[in-house]
């Protein structure tokens, strides 16, 4: 593992990275919880959704206790998949995981707006629940973009702010209300479930998001709407002039 560059600076990136640290232990098992174990169907659409070649190297961002990492091997065994994040608690957790699997994977400890890699190196990347965590969205695209080889996708799942009035007064009311005292509870830090939710206050809505894919450079940019329009699937392509 290589030490968390030094362009992951502020506050935001320093405090999100001590609390992950903090909830790692218990973390899978208040995602499981808290979402009814529906996390893992959204994580499948989104691994369809990215279309990764046989054998093709993937990248999964901001990767935590490798849900994604985990995920993708399980949909195909061929794949040679990396995951990058910056918490090492989180990254040791996941290899702890993929031990008890006898999953092969690779773990990095970086930044994903400064990841160590070199341009055009992966044929798909994927990022689960993250990019409203990280300290600027667009510079985070741009990074993801970099590395992709032209014609690879990236795909990005994460909760929004759903388009209907009435279901959002039902999620924000759970999002919002639930999540910080069931999470506290389950994931050991309600200070932290609570911070999750307020990450989406400031975060892009969908459309907006896409409109980020697009000007970042990926082509073909669109969302998947799921749960009333609460979470997305976000996803764009490099192209060839990429």
């Amino acid at each position: 593992m290589t030490s968390a560059p030094s362009r992951l600076t502020g506050d935001k990136g320093t405090f999100v990275r001590e609390m992950f640290a903090r909830i790692a232990p218990r973390y899978d098992l208040a995602n499981r919880v808290l979402t009814g174990g529906l996390d893992e169907r959204w994580r499948r659409r989104a691994i369809r959704l990215l279309a990764a070649p046989k054998g093709g190297r993937l990248l999964d961002c901001c990767c935590g206790t490798g849900d994604l990492v985990f995920g993708l091997l399980r949909n195909d065994p061929t794949l040679d998949v990396t995951g990058i994040d910056f918490c090492a608690p989180m990254l040791q957790r996941a290899q702890h995981r993929a031990e008890q699997a006898h999953r092969k994977a690779t773990f990095v400890e970086g930044d994903v707006m400064a990841m160590p890699f070199e341009d055009d190196a992966f044929d798909g990347a994927t990022m689960g629940f993250s990019l409203r965590n990280v300290v600027d969205v667009d510079a985070t695209l741009r990074e993801v973009l970099r590395v992709l080889r032209p014609g690879a996708r990236f795909v990005s799942l994460d909760v929004t702010k759903a388009p209907n009035r009435t279901y959002k007064r039902l999620f924000d009311l759970y999002f919002y209300r639930i999540v910080p005292l069931l999470g506290g509870i389950v994931g050991g830090s309600r200070a932290a479930y609570a911070y999750l939710p307020n990450s989406l206050t400031h975060h892009p809505n969908a459309p907006d998001l896409r409109d980020r894919f697009a000007r970042a450079g990926f082509t073909g940019a669109g969302y998947v709407p799921l749960m009333g329009g609460a979470i997305a699937v976000h996803y764009g392509t490099k192209g060839s002039e990429g």
